[in-house]
């Protein structure tokens, strides 16, 4: 994510209407819009924060997107989880460098990408889908971003409850719509001090899983949140809230894993 740009990896382009546009690298190419043509040599002799001018008198600002850009751009199967709750699972959830993090589903690959970024190359990061085209989607996404599928994350087809038992993993983050089933499971098998995140869109899923993982006695510290963003416009003088704001998008239930009390369930 440093250095000079290369033929093979993503730039964000930016107009002057504030337009964003991701685009690959590609030898003997060149980037089209509505102001014009650019080669895409042009952009690599631009560097990162460059600008340049497209052959209809056209200018863009030349950026390295960043994880939030490309999650926002990036073709999908599934929907994404979205950046702000991406950002509230790995702060919940204390996802850090060296951990081993068991992820389901992993739909598009987005929160798997900020996964793998979290834990860094001495962590491990093993993900599970159950749906093909899903996992296929994935594995596209995650190859444009890194350049290749890092050796570091294992991709699995099938039920996270299956490869519960054998990962055995300090954090568990999961999108799927009974995560439930697997609590149970993984109130066996996690370790003590180990945090389960789950990603759930409606109250009543909420409401099962808090009361499953308060029957197995071993999860405590349950925290049951959602997470909005509004962004503001500042010109001048005039600073007000924006038009939109991206509200609900999804719950999310953090626990901690405990060491169950003597007599308990």
């Amino acid at each position: 994510m440093t250095g000079p740009l290369e033929f093979g990896q993503m730039v964000l382009l930016i107009d002057d209407k504030g337009r964003h546009y991701l685009v690959k690298l590609v030898e003997r190419s060149t980037f089209q819009y509505h102001r014009g043509n650019l080669p895409h040599e042009d952009i690599i002799a631009a560097g990162d924060g460059g600008a340049v001018t497209a052959s209809s008198g056209g200018m863009l600002r030349v950026l390295r997107p960043r994880l939030r850009d490309y999650i926002l751009k990036m073709t999908r199967g599934a929907q994404v989880v979205y950046p702000k709750d991406i950002g509230s699972i790995l702060v919940w959830a204390d996802v850090a460098a060296g951990m081993t993090v068991l992820e389901a589903g992993t739909g598009s690959g987005a929160l798997t990408t900020a996964l793998l970024r979290a834990v860094g190359p001495t962590g491990r990061v093993v993900t599970v889908e159950r749906r093909d085209d899903h996992a296929r989607t994935a594995h596209k996404t995650l190859t444009r971003w890194f350049g290749e599928i890092p050796d570091n994350l294992e991709m699995r087809s099938g039920e996270v409850e299956d490869v519960l038992v054998e990962v055995a993993p300090e954090r568990i983050v999961l999108d799927v719509p009974e995560p439930w089933h697997a609590a149970r499971i993984a109130a066996e098998h996690q370790e003590p001090g180990g945090v389960l995140c789950c990603y759930l869109p409606t109250v009543p899923q909420i409401q099962t899983l808090v009361e499953t993982l308060e029957e197995t006695g071993a999860y405590e510290d349950i925290d049951v949140f959602e997470t909005m963003e509004r962004t503001w416009n500042v010109s001048g003088r005039s600073v007000r809230p924006g038009h939109r704001m991206i509200g609900h998008t999804g719950f999310l239930v953090t626990s901690r894993r405990v060491q169950r009390r003597e007599g308990g369930p």
